[in-house]
């Protein structure tokens, strides 16, 4: 019988996995994606982040969609390709996140025992978004997931989820690989795209 250590450090194993194969844009990340999220949805549950349970609930549903666009999306049917967001579509993206982040931490923090029910919030609507991104390919997935990491980092601790803390932090260093490796690919594929709007 797993214990929830055992738990923990599957999940985090199988969270890794995926990451390391987003980066390399092996549709195989998607299905470590599932089974790491899976386990993770009650892990959270138990500690009290209840968005961070939702948002793995999500996340399960958003790595067979992911699959599918990266193995039968984009106009022609074989894959998606990289692409980069436009600044209001980045505007908008943000937005959505402040407006989550404070209805669902305003109703966590009046109605139930949830812990830090803002950051909580945060990391559970940015994800939702950047998740988003990161199924359709846009570049940019790589800066807010910098971003949500490291946010991440100091509630795992709180919660005392040390294995998952230190995740993050590996996540932190491969958000910088995956966004330079994406980029590059991006650039062969864009040769003027950067001269024109650098990012």
């Amino acid at each position: 019988m797993f214990s929830f250590f055992d738990l923990e450090t599957v999940a985090v194993v199988l969270a890794i996995a995926y990451l390391l194969l987003a980066v390399k844009e092996n549709s195989l990340c998607w299905y470590c994606a599932f089974l790491s999220t899976a386990i993770y949805v009650y892990i959270f549950g138990d500690v009290s982040l209840y968005m961070e349970s939702a948002l793995n609930v999500y996340y399960m549903a958003m790595a067979v969609y992911g699959w599918y666009q990266w193995r039968h999306g984009g106009t022609s049917g074989a894959g998606r390709a990289i692409c980069r967001w436009g600044f209001e579509q980045h505007v908008i993206a943000l937005l959505l996140i402040l407006a989550g982040t404070l209805l669902s931490g305003y109703l966590l923090d009046a109605n139930t025992d949830a812990k830090l029910p803002y950051l909580d919030s945060f990391t559970t609507w940015a994800s939702v978004m950047t998740t988003l991104m990161v199924a359709r390919k846009v570049l940019e997935n790589w800066l807010y997931w910098m971003v949500i990491n490291s946010v991440s980092i100091f509630m795992f601790i709180d919660r005392e989820l040390y294995q998952t803390a230190v995740m993050l932090g590996l996540y932190l260093g491969l958000s910088v690989v995956g966004y330079f490796a994406w980029r590059k690919v991006y650039l062969n594929q864009n040769p003027t795209a950067f001269a024109e709007n650098p990012a």
